[in-house]
């Protein structure tokens, strides 16, 4: 955050009634306002007084997952005639009409199947929600008396713009407290106050007349905006008439083109939402975990001698284990023979004497090779483990970066987390020591049935349908806990998803008072998982209790044994008996605990390897490369070209056929949801495009996607910043100079702005850039463009968030 506080010295007041227009230059503090009249920016001194309860649409349009209805109701009781009245005034029948399932279908993750206008008139609609009802007459709803509305106009195309501006803010809203952050100055005139701002100061106050008498800088500003914009108002004279019919006479041959092309099949006027109808719900696999998943995870961390060389350090660490008991034995033994030998020879002066040091060298070496063994066998076990981690990671983040766009939209965010976040954490934490506790646990029982069969032979008889038990048993449960931890596991990214949403979405939330039914749903969502969770755990101690039970019956079958066989055993034998089955009880219960919890822990590796075989886009590179200087003139075609988000969507594109000359600045225009970022969305190769499009004679579905991307240049509608240093944002790669770097800030007006930051280009910016305003992280885009010096650029409503200048 910057030293200087976001806003000064500001003081207005806004009435019942009054629409309060504020505009001023980029990053002049004007969503700061709209922060601080909510509440989310502290004050250090001044007074704010708001009187009414506050709704508020934010400048970056904000959808939760659901439906389109669900969105725009918020949690309140449907009745249709209001519900259609808001659709009309906020311009979305015809939207709604477009979609399969109309105000029913799903919105995916972060709003994915709607465009950017579609987005903001969704948000408009649940603030108009609010306060159509007084002006219908209709059943009265929770109301409110103040509306702040920031920049929700930018995303549509004009005519849309000027009808929800009549409709919605001037009609539907005139009884209300309104204040409109707005970069449009043709909206002006209809304000009952206007606000400018700058540097997070008020630069002036007043009436649109006041303004115009003024001769400020304001009315500059709105000459240059007007040049191209018809009348407000019907009949209200305009300062460029001339300018204004041409305008007017363009969009009536606009109008009618579009409809032409219609007709013939240009263009389809159908949104990118039917190409995803729903999100899907997350796969889960059934059964049991195949042996490919196992050898996969195995091979990940190391080679097949490397797993070889493990398994033998592993059976000599118990074989040495095994060997220490039995030597120490073995010396008790012979001991015990030597002093009977001793007590008969009590007349005699020969006695025999054990070796101590032999013997105590060999026990110490046995001792010694256990502890080699166990320290070997476990940095082998752990380095091939978190190797397998590691590389399993790796090779699902390559996965993700190269799938389709396709794959981001209809898969939440919280799928993708909780796979990074849950499931890697058990490969790197979980699944090692669990594995390792297993294995030292399988050989720690072979190693005491071994011996204890070698002194007990008959301890065989209650030993083998103790283990047909234990497998039988093991069987029954996994049977059961794999699909538990499975569905525990998909519970967990409705989790994830829902509070990611609600992050993004948090000032809204608390302007609306949404705090509860938010609250609500995310219990809902933790309830699920909770349920799952408990099941898995009751699973497990069923599993428990059914082992203690056996293995409790065991030691009585071995201690009735032992009484029958009293005749034939002596003490020692019947004690050793009794010691090895409490031993064995204990052992083999964990034993089978273990490898039942490792089989669950193996389903986050087969939800891993399930993302690391995504479907991916074209390649990056290809053998055919353009030469450095392509595109040398910039000429794009397009020919006959049919694009479609899925194989199984609709056509949004149709028949498209257009040939851009070199040097050529081409605009794209139509209603919103019309196909103008799907036409982009093919140039791109978002989606792989039926037919041809050709740039300087290369056809681009024959180019690798970084040729054909790195050459094209992008200002996206919504600007992302990534963490880190405005440089590294700037220059990723370190392929300019400081001097071209503030060129390039310069040339978008930016540069003052980064040299009053406390450390400039190294200043650091926050998750998504979000301690800059929406105008400046576009300007930031832009500056980007700037740097590459591409042929081809693509601008996506790249003025939206900025002033006219």
């Amino acid at each position: 955050s910057l030293e200087s506080p976001a806003l000064q010295q500001l003081s207005f007041t806004v009435r019942r009634g009054e629409l309060l227009a504020v505009i001023g230059p980029v990053g002049a503090g004007k969503s700061s306002l709209l922060s601080a009249v909510l509440g989310e920016l502290p004050k250090d001194k001044g007074l704010i007084n708001v009187t009414g309860r506050i709704a508020y649409v934010s400048q970056q349009p904000w959808v939760f997952s659901g439906t389109v209805r669900s969105n725009i109701l918020f949690d309140k009781e449907y009745e249709k005639e209001k519900y259609e009245k808001v659709l009309k005034v906020c311009a979305l029948k015809k939207d709604l009409e477009l979609l399969a399932n109309g105000d029913l279908t799903v919105i995916g993750d972060r709003g994915a199947t709607l465009s950017g206008g579609q987005k903001a008139r969704v948000n408009l609609a649940r603030l108009v929600l609010f306060a159509v009802s007084k002006i219908y007459k209709l059943a009265v709803y929770q109301d409110a008396d103040i509306y702040l509305l920031d920049d929700p106009l930018s995303a549509v195309d004009a005519e849309v713009g000027r009808h929800l501006f009549e409709k919605c803010i001037c009609q539907a809203l005139h009884q209300k407290i309104s204040v409109l952050v707005t970069h449009q100055l043709q909206y002006l005139r209809a304000a009952n106050q206007i606000l400018i701002l700058k540097d997070g100061k008020m630069v002036g106050k007043g009436t649109y007349s006041e303004f115009l008498r003024s001769g400020i800088d304001f009315a500059s500003l709105l000459k240059k905006d007007e040049e191209v914009e018809q009348p407000l108002v019907p009949g209200t004279p305009n300062l460029k008439s001339a300018r204004s019919r041409t305008f007017s006479e363009s969009s009536v041959w606009s109008h009618d083109s579009s409809v032409h092309s219609q007709k013939d099949g240009a263009v389809e006027q159908s949104p990118v939402e039917n190409a995803l109808a729903a999100v899907p719900e997350e796969s889960r696999s059934e059964g049991k975990i195949n042996f490919k998943v196992y050898r996969k995870y195995f091979t990940a961390g190391a080679n097949y001698f490397v797993i070889f060389i493990l398994l033998v350090f592993n059976i000599l660490a118990q074989v040495a284990y095994v060997l220490q008991d039995w030597w120490f034995s073995y010396w008790a033994n012979h001991q015990e023979k030597l002093n009977v030998l001793r007590n008969g020879n009590n007349g005699t002066n020969e006695t025999e004497h054990l070796d101590l040091n032999f013997y105590l060298g060999i026990y110490a070496g046995l001792t010694v090779a256990t502890i080699l063994f166990g320290i070997i066998r476990s940095l082998l076990v752990f380095q091939v483990l978190v190797n397998s981690g590691q590389t399993l990671h790796n090779k699902m983040f390559q996965s993700i970066l190269k799938a389709p766009v396709l794959f981001f939209d209809r898969n939440p965010i919280g799928r993708i987390l909780n796979r990074f976040s849950k499931d890697i954490g058990h490969l790197d934490d979980l699944l090692p020591l669990t594995f390792l506790d297993f294995v030292q646990t399988l050989l720690q029982i072979f190693g005491v049935v071994a011996v204890a069969v070698a002194v007990i032979p008959w301890i065989l008889i209650p030993l083998i349908p103790l283990f047909i038990l234990f497998i039988f048993l093991r069987r029954y449960f996994l049977d059961t806990s794999r699909d538990i931890k499975r569905l525990e596991s998909t519970t967990r990214s409705p989790v994830f998803s829902h509070l990611s949403s609600s992050l993004q979405g948090l000032w809204t939330i608390r302007a609306l008072k949404a705090e509860e039914r938010f609250q609500k749903l995310f219990d809902a969502h933790q309830d699920l998982h909770s349920e799952a969770w408990f099941l898995f755990l009751t699973t497990s101690r069923w599993f428990a209790v059914r082992l203690d039970a056996i293995c409790a019956i065991f030691v009585v079958v071995v201690a009735f044994g032992s009484l029958i066989l009293a005749k034939s055993l002596n003490a020692g034998q019947v004690g050793l008996a009794l010691s090895y089955a409490i031993t064995l009880m204990g052992t083999f219960q964990w034993g089978v605990r273990q490898s039942a919890e490792v089989e669950n822990l193996m389903i986050s590796v087969e939800r891993v390897m399930e993302y690391t075989e995504l479907e991916k886009e074209a390649p990056w590179e290809t053998d055919k490369h353009p030469p450095p200087e392509w595109p040398s003139q910039g000429m794009i075609a397009f020919e006959n070209v049919n694009f479609t988000y899925s194989l199984d969507g609709p056509l949004v594109l149709r028949h498209l056929s257009v040939l851009i000359k070199p040097k050529e600045k081409v605009g794209i225009v139509g209603r919103t949801g019309a196909g103008k970022s799907s036409l982009i969305a093919a140039l791109f190769r978002l989606a792989e495009p039926e037919g041809r499009i050709w740039i300087d004679k290369y056809l681009t579905s024959e180019l690798g996607l970084h040729d054909l991307r790195k050459k094209i240049s992008i200002i996206p509608q919504e600007p992302l910043l990534f963490t880190g240093t405005m440089r590294k944002n700037l220059d990723p790669f370190n392929e300019y100079t400081d001097e071209e770097l503030w060129n390039a800030l310069e040339e978008v007006q930016l540069k003052e702005v980064v040299e009053d930051l406390p450390n400039k280009m190294e200043m650091q910016l926050a998750e998504s850039g979000s301690n800059f305003s929406v105008g400046q992280r576009q300007l930031v885009c832009l500056a980007i463009a700037v740097l590459k010096k591409n042929r081809i650029l693509i601008i996506d409503e790249a003025t939206a968030n900025v002033d006219p200048r």
